[in-house]
C-alpha cells in the first residue's frame, strides 16, 4: 500500500421504528407483527509515505447488527430491540484499540387504557445494556500505561420501568413512572469505578423515571431522531439523576448510500461528575432484511 491513501466506509444507518436505537415507536396502524434485521460493516484505512502534511497509518473496522420486532393487537402492543456493535482500530506505533462496543436489549410493552383516548397508555420497559470487550483509559496510569475501566458485564445495567405514556402520534412520545435499576460489576476491581463499595458486585436502586422520544423528517431524505431517558434515585438528590440522551441525523443520498451524524450524552455520577460524550460522523451504505 505504498504511496497510496485509501479511505472506505460502510455503515448501517437506518433502523425502522427505532428512535436513536434506544427506544421503540409502535405505529397505531400496525396490525400483527413486523420484524426487521439491519446489519452492516464500516471501516477506514489510511496509509502515508513521504506525505508533506503528515499523518499516521491506521486501519479500523466496526460491525453492527440491529433486530427490531413490533407486534400490535387491539389494545396491546409489544416491541423488541436488540442493538449490537463492535469495532477496533489499529494505529501505527500505538497498537490496537477499541472504538465502539455496545450490547443493548429492550423489551417494551404498551396497553391502551381507553380506545376513545388512545394517546394514554400503560407502559413497561425492560432494559439490559453492557459491552462485549475490555475498555481502557489509555495512558492514564502514572507510568503512562493504560487503566482498565470496563469489560463484559462490568458494568452491566438492568432497568425495569412501569408507568404512564402519552403517545399523541407515531413520531413523538413522553412517559413517566417508577423503576428499578440494578448495577452488576463482574470484576471486583472495578466496583468502586461504578459507585459500588469495595468488593461489592451488585447494587439495586428504586426511583423515578422520565423519558421522551422523537422521530421526524426535517426535509426530504433527511431524518432526525432523538430520545432521552432519566432515572432519579428516591434516596438521592435530583442533581444525581442519571441521564441518557441520544440524537441521530440521517441523510439519505439514495436507496443505499447514507450519511449519519450521531451524538450521545450520558451523565452518571457513579462513574464521573462530568458528562460523557460520543460523537460519530459516517458515510456508507445500508441494507435491511425483513
Amino acid at each position: 500500500m505504498k504511496h497510496t491513501f485509501l479511505l472506505f466506509s460502510f455503515i448501517i444507518l437506518y433502523v425502522p421504528f427505532a428512535s436513536a436505537q434506544d427506544s421503540i415507536s409502535i405505529p397505531d396502524t400496525l396490525q400483527g407483527s413486523n420484524t426487521s434485521w439491519t446489519v452492516g460493516l464500516n471501516g477506514s484505512q489510511a496509509s502515508y509515505s513521504n506525505w508533506a502534511q503528515g499523518g499516521t497509518n491506521n486501519i479500523a473496522a466496526t460491525g453492527t447488527s440491529t433486530i427490531t420486532t413490533l407486534y400490535k393487537k387491539q389494545k396491546f402492543a409489544y416491541g423488541l430491540l436488540l442493538d449490537t456493535r463492535y469495532g477496533k482500530t489499529r494505529i501505527e506505533n500505538e497498537g490496537t484499540r477499541k472504538i465502539s462496543d455496545r450490547l443493548y436489549f429492550l423489551n417494551r410493552f404498551l396497553y391502551t387504557l381507553n380506545e376513545e383516548n388512545p394517546e394514554l397508555k400503560l407502559f413497561t420497559n425492560l432494559v439490559f445494556r453492557t459491552q462485549f470487550d475490555k475498555g481502557y483509559d489509555y495512558g492514564a496510569a502514572e507510568d503512562g500505561g493504560n487503566i482498565l475501566i470496563s469489560k463484559f458485564m462490568a458494568p452491566a445495567y438492568f432497568n425495569e420501568n412501569i408507568g404512564l405514556a402519552y403517545v399523541p402520534s407515531d413520531i413523538f412520545s413522553v412517559e413517566a413512572g417508577i423503576g428499578l435499576k440494578q448495577t452488576y460489576v463482574s470484576d471486583e476491581s472495578l466496583s468502586e469505578t461504578y459507585g459500588l463499595d469495595e468488593g461489592d458486585q451488585f447494587r439495586s436502586e428504586a426511583g423515578l423515571t422520565i423519558g421522551a422520544s422523537l422521530e421526524t423528517d426535517l426535509m426530504e431524505n433527511v431524518q432526525f431522531s432523538s430520545s432521552i431517558q432519566t432515572f432519579t434515585n428516591f434516596t438521592t438528590g435530583v442533581n444525581s439523576t442519571d441521564v441518557l440522551f441520544s440524537n441521530k441525523l440521517i441523510g439519505r443520498i439514495n436507496s443505499y448510500i447514507n450519511t449519519n451524524l450521531s451524538l450521545d450524552l450520558v451523565y452518571d455520577d457513579d462513574f464521573s461528575k462530568e458528562i460523557q460524550v460520543a460523537q460519530i460522523l459516517s458515510l456508507g451504505i445500508s441494507y435491511s432484511i425483513r
